[in-house]
């Protein structure tokens, strides 16, 4: 075991503030996303972008065409920007920007979390509001104050760490069924992140603290599918309303048209994403947004050693959309939305 002392995630901001106008803007953003989880705001979110960040050149353009999309869209749509920088790993695997910016194995994670921090400042400066899967809540510390939405991955909906560091929060946090498809450690999930709780954390200067949290009322449910199965389907939907509501939580969930919905075919996230859309138009408002794995350019490539070869803009990670038809799904969202 070797251990490398990093800088605490004080310093770290301090190096790379948040400046005033754009602390307003994710304010700004975060009430937004607040509205809608809660049906304030009759817009519906929409969580679109990379399966993963690799390449923060790419990611920037992806953002710039996002931006223009959104404001096209913005009497019915609210966007967000997938940048996820932390990749969990059923086995092994690279984990992600912040662990390993470089691409090569040497997993310098400090310039990972300065690239990561670097990154979502630049979104904010371009007025693209973020959202994030928070992997490990001690990497969330140096960037979850750039967050609009966050997000628990299926395989630690069931954290209790991961439930405490949600309760803390002040973004809207989704919490994803597991990949097995039980929707039990999504909804525990939530009912978890609403309560207040006492645990144990690092504090901005690096230090052990204990942590009282006040809970986190703008936690809620998403529907991934499974290994085997999807769950997007009506009946599907309304079963997980019905499990929603025995738990005494709100009904209303998100839908995230890859993984188990697409059933590993990416292409296929095009056929969840209209269904779904069909199922908004039919007066199912218990929907309030959508997530989809999207980059400039379609699929994905293998991360080989010689990092120079890679294709620009194509996912090292899960396969994604490509950006034409990503725009054209939106908007569609766009149309049904506006008419319903």
């Amino acid at each position: 075991m070797t251990l490398t002392t990093l800088p605490s995630p004080q310093q770290v901001k301090m190096r790379l503030p948040l400046e005033p106008q754009a602390a307003a803007f994710i304010a700004k953003s975060r009430e937004t996303a607040k509205r809608i989880v809660q049906g304030g705001d009759s817009r519906k979110a929409l969580i679109v972008g990379p399966c993963s960040i690799h390449d923060c050149k790419s990611a920037i353009e992806y953002a710039e065409h996002l931006k223009q999309l959104a404001q096209r869209v913005e009497k019915s749509c609210f966007m967000v920007m997938r940048v996820y920088v932390e990749k969990p790993r059923t086995s092994t695997g690279w984990k992600g920007l912040l662990y390993d910016p470089h691409l090569d194995g040497s997993h310098d994670i400090e310039t990972g979390l300065l690239f990561t921090r670097e990154l979502l400042l630049a979104l904010v400066e371009k007025g693209v509001p973020a959202a994030a899967e928070f992997v490990d809540p001690l990497a969330a510390l140096y960037f979850e104050d750039l967050i609009t939405w966050g997000f628990i991955g299926a395989r630690t909906s069931a954290s209790q760490p991961h439930r405490q560091f949600a309760s803390s929060c002040t973004m809207p946090i989704g919490f994803k069924n597991s990949t097995d498809g039980n929707l039990d450690s999504a909804v525990h999930g939530v009912l978890s992140a609403m309560a207040p709780h006492a645990s144990l954390g690092i504090g901005a200067e690096g230090q052990l603290c204990a942590i009282k949290s006040e809970g986190n009322a703008y936690s809620h449910t998403v529907l991934r599918g499974a290994h085997d199965f999807t769950n997007y389907d009506p009946e599907s939907v309304q079963a997980a309303l019905e499990v929603l509501k025995k738990a005494e939580l709100p009904q209303r969930l998100m839908i995230d048209c890859s993984h188990g919905n697409c059933q590993k075919s990416f292409e296929k996230q095009q056929d969840v994403f209209l269904s779904v859309l069909q199922q908004i138009e039919k007066g199912n408002e218990k929907i309030f947004g959508l997530m989809l794995e999207s980059h400039l350019e379609s699929g994905s490539q293998l991360l080989t050693e010689e990092t120079s070869l890679l294709k620009y803009a194509v996912s090292i990670t899960d396969p994604c959309l490509d950006w034409k038809r990503t725009e054209a799904l939106i908007y569609s969202a766009d149309s049904v939305f506006s008419s319903s």
